[in-house]
């Protein structure tokens, strides 16, 4: 694997990762009753961003070190996904 699709493939799971994060355990302004003036009730009330995002990293490695190390051993390739057979 080149250092480009390495680098690719972290962030591709970087930003799933983050989005699936995002709203977990979010309070909105409504939910808090606590609604701050030019904002809709809909806004997070306390998002805690460098928090989860230090979690998504961390979770993020420890993932793209697995689907690195499947990806570099081969134990699964293409032609075990080829479920048609075009590349026989």
């Amino acid at each position: 694997m080149a250092i480009t699709s390495a680098i690719v493939l972290f962030a591709v799971i970087w930003f799933m990762l983050l989005f699936i994060a995002l709203p977990i355990g979010l309070r909105t302004q409504g939910d808090e009753n606590d609604v701050v003036p030019g904002t809709p009730e809909s806004s997070p009330a306390n998002l805690n961003l460098k928090r989860k995002l230090s979690r998504v990293t961390a979770i993020a490695i420890v993932l793209w070190v697995i689907a690195y190390t499947v990806i570099v051993s081969g134990v699964i390739s293409v032609r075990d996904l080829d479920l048609l057979g075009i590349l026989d």
